[in-house]
């Protein structure tokens, strides 16, 4: 009797976990069959195309903050730290052009410029958390700060502008298209393969979620905590480059208003997806999903007035707070099993 209810047991819990698993994709399928019921032109080819487009930075910036939070830790900065990137990315690209023109030249120096800045960043969130013993919530709040005020102080309070003739350069990183998919989109997906690689095929992404579940236990078991925590930050900051890197060339310009609330959407899409806000479990693919729903839920909210699309962060702010009850809910169900 005991080992008929034990494969019952088991039985079920293989259900509820692909049910858990398959949610993302099934709350976007009827996304979508709701767009297209308001209207037919949401299945649209550009549409879509729109659609993943603008999906990309999220996702990107959310691959990385999937690390982080599988780790235990939170990063409020990404959106601010975008905006002072792309300043400073804009201010190099600008004054190069006496010496190196407006061709590609420029441009790869300004990439470079993001990179190397989003890494540094990256690193400064994670050596304050660790080797700082300062709460994450406190030193990316700091940061986030920072970051902002830094872009206001560049652009002197006002809007900084990319040379028109960069722009022109630059302007096929986020316009063209390959096999016809936008070069965000196809940046985005080669982003989710490695990050999906790196968490769930190597020892890195073992240990990102050994140290999200238990810290202490991890440490005990000869994980170099403080280094792999710091690494998830460079990751972020890595991601939070080459989203700004295919944004700059949309508006060709950033100021104070640059990334504002990409923090929340970057957060959302993780939690949406399936990971665990305290850490320990994180889900690459479901946060490609959650992204993808965040931006259907903009665009359908595009195509009716039934809801402003000036409530967008209020939608994404009752998702966050739904799916960390659900959460809270699958783990109160598992002390109890437990007990």
């Amino acid at each position: 009797m005991s080992a008929v209810t034990t494969d019952y047991e088991k039985t079920a819990k293989r259900l509820s976990f692909d049910l858990k698993t398959a949610g993302p994709a099934v709350a976007l399928v009827i996304l979508c069959v709701i767009g297209f019921l308001l209207n037919p032109a949401f299945l649209s080819e550009g549409n879509i195309t729109n659609l993943l487009t603008r999906s990309a930075f999220i996702g990107i910036i959310a691959v990385g903050a999937t690390f982080v939070i599988t780790a235990g830790g939170i990063d409020l900065s990404v959106g601010s730290m975008a905006a002072a990137i792309a300043g400073v990315m804009i201010i190099t690209m600008n004054a190069a052009i006496d010496t190196m023109g407006s061709g590609v030249a420029t441009v790869l120096l300004g990439c470079g410029v993001s990179i190397l800045l989003g890494i540094g960043a990256g690193w400064v969130n994670g050596a304050l958390t660790t080797k700082g013993k300062i709460e994450a919530f406190i030193v990316t709040l700091g940061t986030m700060g920072i970051y902002r005020s830094l872009v206001t102080y560049f652009a002197d309070g006002g809007t900084l502008s990319l040379n028109f003739d960069i722009r022109g350069t630059y302007r096929p990183v986020y316009y063209d298209s390959f096999l016809g998919l936008p070069i965000p989109v196809w940046v985005f997906i080669v982003v989710a393969i490695l990050g999906w690689l790196l968490l769930n095929r190597t020892a890195f992404g073992r240990y990102c979620t050994a140290i999200g579940s238990n810290e202490a236990v991890a440490k005990y078991s000869a994980i170099k905590v403080d280094r792999i925590k710091t690494m998830t930050y460079v990751i972020q900051g890595f991601c939070v480059s080459l989203a700004t890197i295919i944004y700059v060339p949309r508006l060709g310009s950033a100021s104070s208003s640059t990334g504002v609330l990409w923090e929340l959407e970057a957060i959302a899409a993780v939690i949406i997806g399936g990971t665990v806000l305290k850490g320990g479990y994180g889900r690459i693919g479901g946060t490609i999903l959650g992204a993808l729903i965040l931006t259907t839920i903009g665009n359908i909210l595009n195509f009716t007035d039934m809801i402003s699309n000036y409530l967008n962060g209020t939608m994404q702010g009752l998702i966050i707070i739904v799916a960390v009850f659900l959460q809270r809910g699958d783990w109160g169900k598992s002390r109890k099993s437990e007990d």
